[in-house]
This record gives structure tokens, sequence and C-alpha cells, in this order.
């Protein structure tokens, strides 16, 4: 038989307290029996139709996302379909417990581990279900988007898979490697605008030029509903979850994944995160509809859109539960922990969701069950190298100081002696002398340390006073005026403790 999602809510999930948890045999009997014929009678109405009509065959509402006249509410049935229909063609990702995680929170925590994608993200799956709902016109002109990454790399895949001609804009910001390898699934790669709205102007004109179909990356209903089987997914993999933890940028990827617990099973709370650096969907749901927000170079790239999806907030307005905002240290050392404890590689914005746990942000949902989807791999070896340092930074293992000693033969050698006695590793050792403002025989050292914990930082930093080295730690806001004081004491010789000379 055929149900909405209204009707699933009616039927299932008000006439039983625990729909998933104590009925998860009947939940997967039931969709997957209710859909399969609705997907299937449709997908073989729409090929009937393909040699006659021009438009997308998901609605008649929404032929193509450029001509909508509002925004569209993507419904559960979409996303039931978009599951059906691609589930031959997407890798089932694994959602495990993480033991080391889930202790040092203090919860249940599940990886959902959408890096696992042969192109690195979980765009895979919006673009398969785009490219399979296309009309055999459509699919012989080819399709265009703009994108920096992800998106272009899912396209360019299952367009060589499907035989569909691909283009992607892309700024000349892209990584190289995403470039290269676009290129080697045979799509067509143009490097056009100095960002991803200029890329999109590009991509736009050609559409007209060309006869092609542009495919948003975020924002397109058939995107949305690809991104949502992620839920889908993980609500089969951990049914009694309390609630799901995700990266937000253009909200495609959260407003698909929204409509499926919501209908599921409503009890589980739905949060999104996104960088403070560009908080567009915060800005969004303060505004009560889409507004320009301001974007800041974060480590979070993937995230960094200035303006939501209008589809994807009609959607994802009214089952978001909560959002939170992280900062970049947040970011980095969640990149770190994945990567030494976990050993996954996961690109900043995969690891925004982790980040809020780690910042804290989310205290109520220790000793609950919460998955976290890691939404893409896709980070370049040097961004890696540059992100670890800040998080081995933000977790108190490199640490950074300045010491006055003195400028005569063994001078530093006392210091590094003293640092190898308390088992820190020098990194970088700078000389300063021009600017030191004390006895002309100082001079003025920079150094980065590596160190096993903040315990051990404290530690060192201790023993060094103690030998009478003035030393000012280095590991906090440099723009303050506290900091900034303190600086200018021990250019001047002003500080507590003497030193050797």
């Amino acid at each position: 038989f055929n149900t909405s999602e209204r009707e699933y809510k009616e039927k299932v999930v008000k006439k039983t307290p625990f729909p998933i948890i104590s009925h998860q045999s009947m939940f997967k009997r039931l969709l997957r029996r209710s859909f399969f014929r609705k997907v299937h009678s449709a997908t073989k109405a729409s090929e009937s139709k393909a040699s006659v009509s021009t438009k997308t065959p998901v609605a008649e509402k929404k032929a193509t996302e450029e001509h909508i006249e509002a925004p569209v509410d993507v419904s559960f049935d979409e996303v039931a379909g978009a599951y059906h229909r691609i589930r031959d063609d997407i890798l089932r990702t694994s959602c495990t417990k993480s033991h080391h995680l889930s202790k040092a929170l203090g919860m249940e925590l599940y990886f959902k581990k959408e890096f696992q994608h042969e192109s690195g993200s979980f765009k895979e799956r919006g673009a398969c279900n785009a490219l399979h709902l296309l009309t055999q016109d459509q699919k012989k002109k080819g399709v265009i988007a703009a994108s920096a990454g992800n998106h272009a790399l899912a396209l360019a895949r299952h367009g060589k898979r499907m035989g569909i001609p691909v283009t992607v804009i892309m700024p000349t910001v892209a990584p190289m490697t995403k470039i290269m390898n676009c290129r080697d699934y045979g799509a067509k790669v143009i490097i056009a605008g100095s960002h991803i709205v200029e890329a999109k102007a590009h991509a736009e004109s050609l559409v007209k030029e060309q006869g092609l179909t542009y495919i948003n990356g975020y924002d397109h209903p058939d995107i949305i509903a690809g991104a949502g089987t992620v839920g889908w997914e993980a609500m089969e993999q951990v049914p009694d979850m309390d609630a799901i933890v995700v990266p937000v940028g253009g909200a495609g990827l959260i407003a698909g994944i929204a409509v499926v617990m919501k209908t599921l099973k409503p009890d589980v709370e739905v949060i999104g995160v996104e960088p403070k650096l560009c908080s567009s969907f915060t800005a969004a749901m303060k505004a009560g509809k889409v507004v320009d927000g301001v974007t800041g170079a974060t480590l979070a790239d993937g995230l960094a859109v200035p303006r939501v999806g209008e589809n994807a907030f009609e959607t994802a307005k009214n089952r978001v539960d909560r959002m939170v905002c992280v900062d970049e240290q947040s970011i980095a050392l969640a990149v770190l922990r994945l990567t030494e404890l976990e050993k996954c590689v996961v690109e900043g914005g995969g690891a925004t969701g982790l980040a809020a746990l780690l910042g804290d942000h989310l205290p109520h949902l220790k000793g609950k069950k919460v998955v976290l989807p890691l939404c893409g791999g896709n980070i370049d070896i040097t961004v890696l190298g540059r992100v670890i340092d800040r998080g081995l930074a933000a977790d108190g293992r490199l640490l950074r100081f300045v010491s006055t000693v003195s400028d005569r033969p063994g001078g530093i050698n006392g210091v590094t002696k003293l640092l190898a006695e308390e088992g820190a590793s020098i990194k970088e050792i700078f000389h300063e002398r021009a600017w030191l403002q004390s006895n002309v025989y100082d001079v003025q050292i920079k150094c980065v340390v590596e160190v096993s914990d903040r315990k051990h930082g404290e530690a060192v930093h201790k023993a060094l006073l103690n030998a009478g080295y003035p030393t000012l730690m280095m590991n906090h806001d440099e723009n303050s005026s506290e900091f900034t004081a303190a600086s200018q004491d021990l250019l001047a010789g002003k500080h507590k403790y003497g030193y050797r000379s």
C-alpha cells in the first residue's frame, strides 16, 4: 500500500510509544514495502513521460530549482524514493561506536562514516539521485554545477558511471587535487571566478548557452532527498539513538536528515553545527528567512556558504531542534582526535559535530546515544598538517613561549638543557636581539616545544621560571591588553623573576 508522511505518523508513530526501538523489524518491512511500489511506479511513469516532458520527474512544482516560485518542503516520500532508487549504486557506510571518545565524553557516540564513499563524501547520495531523475533529453545534453570540491567530485563520478556529460565550474581557490580528480572521472572542468559565487554565475551563463541542467549541490530538492538517506541508514543502524549532530553549510544534509528523523522517531533531537566564521543557517533561523551572511576563512571550508538554500531552509526550519556554532580551535582539535583515536582522516567541515561535543556545547547529551555523520574526508595533505598543528596547540601539546637569556656563550644551552630534562621536545627556536630594551648582553628567544599534555606544559613553564628564566607563554589571546602589557614588560626587562647571566 501507499502511505504518506502524515499517514505513517497517524497509523504507526502515534499508536506505539516506541515505534522504532520496539518495532525495528516492522519499521524495515513496512517502509520498504510501502514505498517500493510507489517509487517504482513513479519511476516507470517518469520514463514513459521522458520523451514528451522537459520537466524533472520528481514533481511538477519543482521542474528545476531555478524556476521554483516558492521554496519546496521536501517530503519523507521523496527521501524514501531516493533511498530505494540509489541503494544499489551507493555504498552503505558504516556507523560504529567510538570506544575512546564515548568514554571521554560520557555518552554512547556513533560515527556515520560518510567519507568512505569513493569520492570521499556524502554528496554522492544526492548527485546519484538527481542524475537518476533527469529526463532522457537532459541526460543526453548533460549537467553543470559550480563547486569547489565534494559536489563536483560526486557528480563527476556518477556522471561517468551513468554516461551523462558533466561540466563543473570550479573557482581558482579549489584544491588542485580535487580539480585533477574531477578530470580523472571524465568531467569537463572550467576554472572561473575567485570564489564560488562567481563560479556559479559563470555556470548559469553556460546553462542558457548550451542547454545544460544546473544541479545545485545543497539546495536542489533531489539533492536534499538523496542526502536524507544518511539519516535513513543511521536510523536502521542505531534505531534507539537519542540525538544526531549534523554539520551545516548550505543546509541540504540537515534538511534531509531532519525529514527522516521527525517522521520516523520525532523525539530524536536534530542538532546542527556550523563554524562561527560562517553561521548562515543560525542567522536565517534568527531572521525567520534566508539572509546573506558574512563568510570568513575557516578550517571547515566545505561549510563556508554565505547563504543557505531556500529549499533546504524551508525543509529544515521547523524540524531542526537546536543550532550550535564552534570556533576554529575546536574544529582543529576534532580533526586531531579523529585522526589520532579513530584513525579517520576527516575534513574540517565533517568534524564540526565532534567539535561541538569537545567544546562542551551540548552537555545535556551526556549519558545518551548520539550519532555524528562524518560527512567528508577530502582534505589536502598540506592543510591536514596545519590543522593537526593547530589541534595540538589547542590541546596544550604545543607550547609557544618567549624567554630572556644571556647572549654570552652557553646562554641558550641552559634553556635547551632544562627543556630536555623536563621531557619537552624543541620544534622551533628563534633569536631576537634588536627589539630587546633591557641589558645589551641579553637575547630574547622564541620557542615552540612539544609536550605530552597541558599538565606537562604547566610543569615546563614552572621549571623555566624556577630556574630564573623570565618566560611569557603565548598560548592565549595575543591581542588582549593583558598580553600586550606583559610582552612590553618582558622586552623592557620589567619582569618578576631574575635570570642566569
